[in-house]
């Protein structure tokens, strides 16, 4: 192993001991940085000899490889904080990715639905049934707190605090955050673990969600289960799990949440991935004032 790799594979154990970043986000890491490893092989530099040149010819390269902006600014965000690490290591003397620009790239705005739609699909589940009332309280879950579909299927019994009416969930790099439940999903998850949970979970399970078998719901499973609810509540177009939970963000921002608020619920590090949801929000204002106001 060279000295470059070396110091990479210093920078991804500090990422994990010190950061607490998890395995895929390590993997990622790992495998955008080896990238760059390569590439300065090719250029015949090291970390220590690396200029701003050197870096714009990475993002050249991996333009050349049909490689879109977006995962160019990826990459540069993981050289950027290899680099910091560096300068703060004092493994190398300067950081050359200031002076470098992120790649420009359109945002996309993310899909959501209306609140009806949302509505509806909380409503398709049959809770009469032990399969549907686990649906139920999955989907009444994942909408009132905003959860990722993983922070939703690892969510476990010790996570969720009924009386109260909170949960916590741990999203990327295992952060920790507390998200208020609210009555419809309370009451469902109340009925999902005395009628359904108690009878299906295998003995020492401590996943809240669980199978018909016992066992703990993976993304998979619940993605299957959303397709089945959006296809019987009539909605007519593809729904994937994480539509609720920027669904979730727009409508906290329409009934007039504070985006400071909404960051903290989604657990977002940077604002500025919450502020996507603005545009949609203004969005929706502007059509309202457009259909209802004399002069809209």
């Amino acid at each position: 192993m060279g000295e470059t790799d070396l110091l990479i594979d210093g920078y991804l154990q500090h990422l994990r001991v010190e950061r607490g970043l998890g395995r895929a986000t390590l993997s990622a890491y790992g495998s955008d940085l080896s990238r760059f490893s390569k590439h300065l092989e090719r250029e015949r530099v090291d970390l220590a000899g690396c200029q701003p040149a050197h870096v714009s010819s990475f993002l050249v390269a991996l333009s050349r490889q049909g490689i879109g902006a977006r995962s160019q600014a990826r990459m540069l965000s993981a050289v950027r904080g290899l680099f910091r690490w560096l300068v703060l290591e004092q493994s190398v003397a300067k950081d050359p990715t200031e002076l470098v620009e992120a790649p420009s790239r359109v945002q996309k705005l993310p899909v959501v639905l209306s609140a009806g739609e949302v509505l509806a699909i909380l409503a398709a589940p049959d809770e009469s049934t032990p399969l549907g009332l686990r649906d139920a309280a999955m989907l009444h879950t994942m909408y009132a707190a905003g959860l990722r579909v993983s922070e939703l299927v690892n969510l476990e019994l010790g996570d969720v605090n009924l009386e109260s009416g909170f949960l916590q969930a741990f999203g990327k790099g295992r952060k920790r955050r507390i998200v208020p439940l609210g009555t419809p999903a309370r009451s469902r998850i109340t009925r999902y673990r005395v009628d359904v949970r108690d009878g299906w979970a295998t003995v020492g399970e401590r996943a809240l969600f669980v199978t018909e078998r016992g066992a703990r719901m993976t993304r998979q499973n619940f993605w299957e289960r959303v397709q089945i609810h959006a296809l019987a509540s009539g909605i007519g177009r593809r729904i994937s799990p994480h539509k609720l939970r920027h669904s979730f963000a727009t409508h906290l921002l329409i009934g007039g949440a504070d985006l400071r608020v909404v960051q903290t619920l989604l657990g977002h590090a940077d604002i500025t991935t919450t502020q996507v949801y603005t545009h949609l929000s203004k969005d929706h204002l502007a059509e309202v004032h457009r259909r209802h106001h004399p002069r809209g």
